[in-house]
């Protein structure tokens, strides 16, 4: 297993408490593997205290990348929540850092 940190990179953005974070792989061979492992039934899996409302993935394949819409995923938002690191770029950094599978 390879950390998705390893072979992408990603930009994120919030607006209340929507977070949208954007990855592209470095190589486009890794792309049919980074679509596989994200899915929505996944990041649910594995954020279920964090992410508690719809998430929608859209994938971008002319750019390599997908698009990753979180709702209800910042504890209300920077402007509400106590958390200090409640921004939507945490998220790149807690998505890049799951495993992915690059054997396929």
């Amino acid at each position: 297993m390879t950390r998705i940190g390893e072979i992408a990179h990603a930009r994120a953005g919030d607006k209340g408490n929507t977070s949208n974070v954007c990855i592209w792989v470095n190589d486009p061979l890794h792309y049919p593997a980074l679509c596989k492992a994200m899915t929505v039934e996944r990041l649910k899996t594995e954020f279920p205290e964090l992410l508690l409302g719809d998430i929608v993935i859209h994938l971008l394949p002319g750019l390599h990348g997908i698009n990753i819409v979180m709702h209800e995923a910042l504890e209300g938002g920077v402007n509400r929540s106590l958390n200090l690191d409640g921004h939507g770029k945490s998220w790149s950094f807690l998505l890049l850092d799951l495993d992915i599978d690059l054997r396929d």
